[in-house]
C-alpha cells in the first residue's frame, strides 16, 4: 500500500500542463473530442483527477491548450530569409496549418471556434501575425492589411478544413472503397447533370477525377497573393526611399 502510494506521489510530482496537453492530443487524435474527458485522462496518465485539475481547469481550457499546442507546433519554424520572399513565407504557412489540419481531424472545428469566440487567446494572434507581417513586407498599405490578412487567414483555414473533412469521409467509406473509385463516381454523376443547367460543372467534371488537393489548395493561396499584390503592387526601390526620408 504505502509502495503504491509513493509510486502516485511520484507521477503527480512529475506531472506537467505540457505533459497533460500532449496526453489530450493523442486523445483527440485517436477517438476525438467527445471522447476527450478528464476520467479518459487519468487512466491515459495513470493519475488521479485533482493532479490534472491542478493544471487544467475544464475541458474547455484543455482543448484551447491542446489547439494552441499544435498550432505553436505548426508555426515553429522562424521565418527563413532563403525562402526568398514575403509570397514564399506565407506559402510555407499555409502548407503548416494545411497539413497540421489534415493530421489533427478535430482541429479545424477548435480554430473555427476560437476564430469566432475567443479571438482574444493566444491562438488567432499567433496565425495573423506569422500572415500579417508577410502581408505588410508585401507593401500593401497599412489600412488595407487587416483585410488582406483576414482574406488569407480564412481561405487558408476553410480550404484546409473542408480537406480534412474529405480525408474524414474518405476514412468512413468501406476498406474496398479507394480514392479513385470514390472521385470517378462523382465525375460520373457531374457529366449526366443536364447539360443547360450545368455546363460549366460538366465541363470541368473530368479535372475532379485527377486533381491534387495540396496544389489545389495552394493554387487558391497564390490567386489571393496576386489579387493583393495586384490592388497593392509593391513600390519601387526610388519611391520606397522617398517615403522613408524625412
Amino acid at each position: 500500500m504505502a509502495s503504491r502510494k509513493r509510486r502516485s506521489e511520484r507521477r503527480t510530482d512529475g506531472l506537467s500542463r505540457e505533459r497533460i496537453v500532449e496526453a489530450a492530443i493523442e486523445l483527440l487524435d485517436t477517438v476525438g473530442e467527445g471522447e476527450l474527458t478528464f476520467r479518459a485522462l487519468t487512466e491515459r496518465l495513470a493519475t488521479g483527477p485533482g493532479a490534472i485539475y491542478w493544471h487544467v481547469a475544464n475541458k474547455n481550457e484543455l482543448l484551447d491548450a491542446a489547439t494552441d499546442a499544435v498550432v505553436a507546433a505548426a508555426l515553429a519554424a522562424e521565418p527563413a530569409a532563403s525562402l526568398g520572399s514575403p509570397k514564399d513565407e506565407i506559402r510555407a504557412v499555409a502548407f503548416s496549418l494545411f497539413d497540421a489540419i489534415a493530421e489533427h481531424p478535430w482541429l479545424a472545428a477548435q480554430l473555427s471556434t476560437q476564430l469566432s469566440r475567443r479571438p482574444w487567446g493566444s491562438v488567432t494572434p499567433r496565425i495573423v501575425e506569422r500572415i500579417g507581417r508577410q502581408v505588410r513586407a508585401l507593401g500593401v498599405p497599412e489600412g488595407d492589411q487587416f483585410n488582406a490578412t483576414f482574406a488569407l487567414v480564412h481561405y487558408i483555414l476553410g480550404a484546409a478544413a473542408q480537406n480534412a473533412a474529405n480525408v474524414a469521409s474518405a476514412r468512413s467509406l468501406k476498406d474496398d472503397v479507394d480514392r479513385r473509385a470514390f472521385l470517378d463516381e462523382a465525375v460520373t454523376a457531374w457529366e449526366a447533370l443536364d447539360p443547360d443547367e450545368y455546363p460549366f460543372t460538366r465541363a470541368i467534371a473530368d479535372q475532379l477525377r485527377d486533381h491534387d488537393d495540396r496544389a489545389q489548395f495552394i493554387a487558391g493561396v497564390d490567386l489571393i497573393l496576386t489579387g493583393i499584390t495586384s490592388v497593392h503592387p509593391p513600390a519601387k526601390s526610388g519611391q520606397r526611399r522617398a517615403r522613408q526620408a524625412p
